[in-house]
């Protein structure tokens, strides 16, 4: 079909259906002799049935050569740079410089000898260009400096500046969501990830933020497994080979005596956000949402907390799980960043936390409490007494109160005249 063909630029003509999946492309890669390929299938074909390294470089459908992507030249001239830097400055000798030839050494390997050091992977993806973070932003993305960060975002939002990146020394280009991430700032971690940061970006040596957290020797045991957790819930994903693959990261959480977490990244669900289905004994919860806080492998659940005010925690079959990945659309909670400091909003459905974005994109100071939402929240309220074998005369609700309190001043003036 007409659709599925685009020009390579050369008078060739390469099909935009995936030749592994036979598909329609997803982040589509062309190669020179005209097949395209899902990026993600691609590099599944390249780890999982390239068993040598030659094969590594080798056409799935006709055994052409496969070219290098952007992401490995980049990382390839970084290295080349950084070890020419040092030779300029006689430091032959240092830690740094032997480092610096092991990552060459590495990066020619990927590519091969053979690369004719022109072609790369083509892609057809329209994505906007990469907006490079100004440097005086590296510092306080790494601090969790919020309000510089969030200003220099909101200058421009016709740039993509949620994913903007800064260049290291080495070359290699960060997100300013995986300096947060590696730096441990989960608040701002969570409002980039509401303004619609990547959280599968992967700089030009693979990593991505979960990676690199999990990688990072030096963060503190409980600040790596909150980190770890945040971007679970936010749908982080694990590659097939390298460091982002599961594999690697569950031996790196291991080694660093990260257990829980390594447990967590084992299971199919651990810590990711989930939505409750086909629950029979509680129906009532069907289609609420909540995070599977910690596999339990003696019985093959998981107990989950769920993303309500209550945050009552329950023991479910996998089977009563479906992952629900936040977005920006449905992130369940919000992080407000207001007059210097950050505000957590938790609601009792996604629903209310939905009208509160909605509120606050149109500028408005708070939503308006819908009817549907106060008809739930008295049902809970009924429902939570009955359980306590308490009826509602026993327990006034804060509307009741506030009236009690105002009948009372009025009578306290009373008495004044």
């Amino acid at each position: 079909m007409a659709e599925d063909l685009v020009s390579t630029g050369d008078g060739a003509v390469a099909e935009l259906t995936c030749g592994i999946c036979l598909e329609d492309s997803k982040d589509p890669l062309s190669l020179p002799c005209g097949h395209s390929f899902c990026a993600g299938c691609l590099d599944e074909w390249r780890s999982r049935y390239g068993v040598d390294e030659e094969m590594r470089r080798k056409c799935p459908i006709c055994r052409a050569r496969i070219p290098p992507s952007k992401e490995m030249v980049a990382a390839l001239q970084g290295y080349r740079n950084m070890k020419q830097a040092l030779e300029d400055d006689n430091a032959t000798s240092s830690k740094f410089y032997d480092g610096a030839c092991r990552l060459l050494a590495q990066a020619e390997k990927k590519i091969g000898a053979d690369w004719d050091g022109v072609t790369i992977l083509e892609d057809y993806n329209d994505t906007p260009p990469v907006v490079i973070m100004p440097g005086y932003l590296h510092e306080a993305t790494v601090k969790g400096d919020i309000k510089p960060v969030l200003r220099w975002i909101n200058l421009d939002r016709t740039e993509d500046r949620a994913n903007a990146s800064i260049k290291t020394l080495s070359g290699v280009g960060a997100s300013a969501l995986q300096l947060a991430a590696l730096a441990i700032q989960p608040a701002l971690v969570t409002l980039l990830l509401q303004l619609g940061a990547d959280i599968d970006y992967r700089n030009s040596e693979g990593h991505t933020a979960i990676s690199l957290v999990l990688h990072n020797p030096i963060a503190s045991l409980e600040g790596t497994n909150e980190m770890t957790r945040l971007l679970l819930s936010w749908g982080a994903s694990f590659f097939s080979e390298g460091d982002c693959s599961k594999r690697k990261c569950v031996a790196e959480a291991r080694s660093a005596n990260r257990h829980d977490i390594a447990h967590l990244l084992e299971s199919e669900l651990g810590g990711r956000r989930c939505e409750i289905v086909n629950l029979s004994p509680r129906p009532e919860l069907n289609g609420t949402t909540c995070v599977a806080n910690e596999y339990l492998p003696g019985s093959n659940q998981y107990r989950v907390t769920l993303e309500t005010k209550s945050r009552e925690v329950v023991i479910l079959d996998p089977e009563n799980l479906r992952r629900r990945d936040r977005t920006p659309q449905d992130c369940g909670y919000y992080i407000e960043f207001k007059n210097g400091r950050t505000i957590r909003h938790d609601f009792d459905s996604n629903e209310d936390c939905q009208v509160f974005v909605s509120a606050l994109e149109r500028g408005e100071a708070r939503p308006v409490v819908t009817e549907e939402a106060e008809a739930r929240a008295e049902l809970a309220a009924a429902e939570l007494l009955a359980e306590l074998g308490l009826d509602g005369s026993q327990v006034e609700s804060s509307s009741s109160f506030k009236n009690k309190k105002s009948k009372k001043k009025g009578r306290k003036k009373k008495k004044k005249k």
